[in-house]
């Protein structure tokens, strides 16, 4: 196994602010209220940080099918990364939310997904960085020059179609990251149709941290995975691919590569029904 090192915590990121080599990027965001992450960033943030947001930046344009958060134009986000100066493969890119990874771990695996490895998360994002009175501000750093091309890994990727050919396949897992209760079809807050994938397994998401929000050691995510370690495939979903990356992180935490988003999710799924 070749696990890369996925986190960094505040008093590591705290020492390095002024390294021109190390870009910071917020991604606090609430589902319920797509301008609060903003609104708080907009008061104060780790200083020098940018701020993306899921709905606008890390996600591209809403249509009747493909999900609430289909993936973004990889050549509109490469532009919005050279404008906070990052320089790809030399910059390393740490980002933070304060949702236990949910929003930054989908601009970790976007990165990823665009063939830039050095991408690192904030374990115990935001609150961890308050904790430790780490330096925050709220001015807005200005647009800098780096450089960065996106090249798509499109084998990383799934549509509703591969996931309909993948549930009569042996040796391909389907993972559900939402909560159990959704899964089961229990609640559905979100989207107009309860339930999950005929053939799914579930494991939520919020597994892969503790309730303070810090990442769970690498043994336990291997735990996670015990069972799946020599599957050919494992697909990840939840409801639009945004908490499907969280799990995605803990899989390469655990040492499993062979894995794939299908960022439609659920609420693409069900778009069909």
């Amino acid at each position: 196994m070749n696990q890369k090192k996925t986190s960094v915590d505040s008093q590591w990121l705290s020492s390095r602010l002024d390294d021109p080599k190390v870009v910071v990027v917020d991604c606090r965001f609430k589902l319920s209220d797509p301008n609060w992450g903003e609104e708080q960033y907009n008061k104060s943030h780790i200083r020098g940080a940018y701020y993306l947001n899921l709905d606008r930046d890390l996600s591209g344009e809403v249509k009747s099918h493909g999900g609430r958060h289909p993936l973004p134009d990889p050549n509109i986000l490469a532009q919005k990364l050279a404008n906070m100066g990052i320089v790809k493969h030399e910059t390393l890119v740490v980002a933070y939310d304060d949702s236990r990874f949910a929003f930054a771990s989908r601009l970790w695996w976007l990165l990823r997904y665009l063939k830039q490895d050095r991408i690192v998360l904030l374990n115990g994002g935001w609150d961890d960085w308050l904790q430790h009175n780490c330096p925050v501000d709220n001015i807005i750093p200005e647009n800098k020059s780096g450089s960065f091309s996106p090249q798509p890994n499109s084998d990383w990727l799934v549509d509703i179609d591969g996931v309909k050919s993948a549930q009569n396949k042996d040796g391909v897992v389907l993972v559900d990251s939402r909560s159990r209760d959704r899964y089961l079809g229990l609640i559905e807050p979100i989207d107009p149709i309860a339930g999950s994938i005929e053939g799914a397994i579930n494991s939520p998401s919020k597994q892969v941290s503790d309730e303070s929000g810090y990442l769970k050691h690498q043994e336990i995510q291997q735990q996670l995975w015990q069972d799946y370690q020599d599957v050919e495939e494992i697909i990840v979903y939840c409801g639009s691919g945004v908490t499907a990356c969280v799990n995605l992180l803990s899989l390469a935490m655990a040492g499993i590569e062979n894995t794939k988003l299908y960022p439609g999710g659920w609420s693409d799924w069900c778009s069909y029904l």
